[in-house]
């Protein structure tokens, strides 16, 4: 299989008039990344300040299951695996189906999470653990759903990328497409990883 060069995966021969391009449109998606960070971190201090702002309403302890958000990190760590998988395959100009097949599971379980985390929701509405019922859950409506958004949105993405593979092919703009993708979909780990440890763990620690 002859192998194509492109950034973040193998710098070779290849395409070497697209890496600088392909550099600077990444660096500006980093950019970017950092400024969804900045907003997710002031999100995450909203949160740890309105903790304890119940009002006489459900607590996290009344709310939080371990045993699902456990399954629904394990689901979404597991498709940063299927990711790479994928960007493994980007490597090679003749593996196609196999580029596929890899998106095509990062999609299966980016929805099985979103799936997973809109049953949480329901279930804590059926609790009456509504957004307007205290600072809490305010803060915990105003987090957590927008990471799932952000899911959803890169889920979207796959399904377009999928497409763009199909019809064009994976030429230099659209692995560099890829590439965005993929540093989208691992940040979003990252900060589910966050969110479980600040949110859900602490909130279930005796």
């Amino acid at each position: 299989m002859s192998r194509s060069a492109h950034a973040g995966i193998t710098l070779g021969s290849e395409g070497e008039a697209h890496h600088p391009k392909a550099e600077q449109d990444l660096f500006g998606f980093w950019v970017f990344l950092m400024s969804d960070a900045v907003i997710f971190a002031l999100l995450f201090a909203t949160y740890g300040a309105m903790l304890g702002g119940t009002a006489g309403g459900p607590t996290p302890r009344d709310l939080f299951e371990l045993k699902p958000t456990l399954i629904e990190t394990a689901v979404l760590l597991a498709s940063s695996f299927t990711w790479g998988m994928a960007s493994i395959a980007l490597k090679y100009r003749d593996a196609r189906p196999w580029l596929l097949g890899w998106m095509g599971l990062t999609l299966t379980l980016g929805v099985t999470f979103l799936t997973m985390e809109a049953h949480d929701f329901a279930t804590m509405f059926e609790k009456g653990a509504y957004p307007t019922r205290s600072g809490f859950l305010s803060a915990f409506f105003a987090l957590v759903p927008l990471h799932g958004l952000h899911v959803l949105a890169g889920c979207v993405w796959i399904v377009v990328m999928a497409v763009q593979v199909i019809i064009i092919g994976p030429d230099d703009r659209t692995r560099t497409n890829l590439l965005r993708l993929g540093l989208f979909w691992h940040f979003l780990d990252i900060v589910w990883i966050a969110i479980f440890s600040t949110v859900y763990l602490q909130g279930l620690a005796p």
